[in-house]
């Protein structure tokens, strides 16, 4: 088959097909005498792949390397790689969402007030602007696919101050939340699942994200019927309205205030109107956190009274049990 039979097959143009020869994706057969590219099969069924993964908005790049994945019947790569991009273009469309909003925000200003004030305009595009940032900003700075290979044995390990009393933790958040048969659920930043597989057990259909690659494959093999997916807090690559609760154990904390604040909004933007929320974390008390301000701490973890104060501003009824001197559970059921 000659190039410009493939192009029309594919409906593409044959300058579409150069550019995917010029960057290496595909590699046609070439006549002896006249140089003509001979399209096989095989490079159509190349081509037809390579269209479909960038009308999923993947990069020349990723399609390269997932291309050979295929090639390699490495399925869980391949996986890894769309994941991946479903993730990118989730945050996209969250982006998307939130200019919308502004400038809906900007018509009711107008209608309102019959003018657009350049304080409103500032004020709406400055809010916008954050919370872009923050989701764009988020990276990985703990090496958690560095740490997935021994992650279970490190968290039973009670003498890692970080996850002590870790199995009561979890227990107690699982009584907390008391799933009905059925409910749906996700844990963000669900690691290996630990939290998770606990929930199952009582009847409820986990969904787990994290942004481990790693921690992800440890927990599929542990619990092979567990949705799971990439992502993160700032992120959440679901639909709104989708889950009866969401639940996080031990992860919390790794977020700035500001992210805080943008993840407590994405949990809400995925529960159902009656979702409740669990975050099971290390957080300080008033006063601890002004002792730990004082002597300078790197990562403080997140403190208590602020994140009650976030939900009851978003109209959550709050419960909350110290579990040791760090660790705290808090439970949040909205008022309406």
């Amino acid at each position: 088959m000659k190039i410009k039979e493939a192009a029309e097959k594919l409906n593409i143009s044959a300058r579409t097909i150069r550019f995917y020869e010029e960057k290496g994706l595909i590699k046609p057969d070439k006549q002896e005498n006249n140089q003509y590219r001979e399209f096989s099969e095989q490079n159509i069924w190349r081509l037809q792949t390579i269209i479909a993964l960038r009308e999923a908005g993947m990069a020349i790049g990723d399609i390269k390397q997932a291309l050979e994945k295929i090639e390699h019947a490495d399925k869980q790569e391949l996986q890894y790689y769309l994941e991946l991009q479903r993730s990118v273009l989730f945050s996209k469309w969250l982006e998307i969402k939130g200019i919308i909003e502004t400038t809906d925000g900007m018509i009711e200003s107008l209608k309102r007030e019959q003018k657009l004030p350049l304080d409103n305009i500032y004020e709406l595009a400055e809010g916008s602007k954050r919370l872009r940032e923050q989701r764009n900003c988020w990276q990985d700075k703990w090496g958690f696919d560095r740490l997935a290979i021994n992650h279970d044995e490190r968290v039973h390990n009670d003498g890692l101050r970080e996850y002590k009393d870790y199995e009561e933790a979890l227990q107690l958040t699982v009584k907390w939340l008391n799933p009905a048969l059925g409910e749906q659920g996700l844990d963000i930043g669900t690691g290996t699942g630990n939290l998770a597989g606990k929930l199952m057990e009582r009847g409820a259909e986990m969904a787990g994200v994290d942004q481990s690659k790693e921690m992800l494959k440890r927990c599929l093999f542990k619990y092979p019927n567990m949705e799971t997916k990439l992502g993160n807090f700032l992120a959440l690559p679901y639909l709104e309205s989708r889950f009866d609760f969401v639940v996080s154990s031990f992860a919390f904390h790794h977020l700035t205030d500001e992210q805080k604040v943008l993840a407590i909004h994405e949990m809400r933007r995925v529960l159902k109107p009656r979702g409740r929320i669990c975050i099971t974390d290390l957080m300080l008390s008033e006063k601890e956190l002004e002792t730990a301000e004082s002597e300078g701490g790197l990562e403080l973890p997140p403190s208590l009274m602020n994140l009650l104060q976030l939900l009851d501003e978003l109209d959550y009824l709050t419960k909350h049990q110290q579990i040791n001197g760090l660790l705290h559970i808090v439970y949040a059921v909205p008022i309406r």
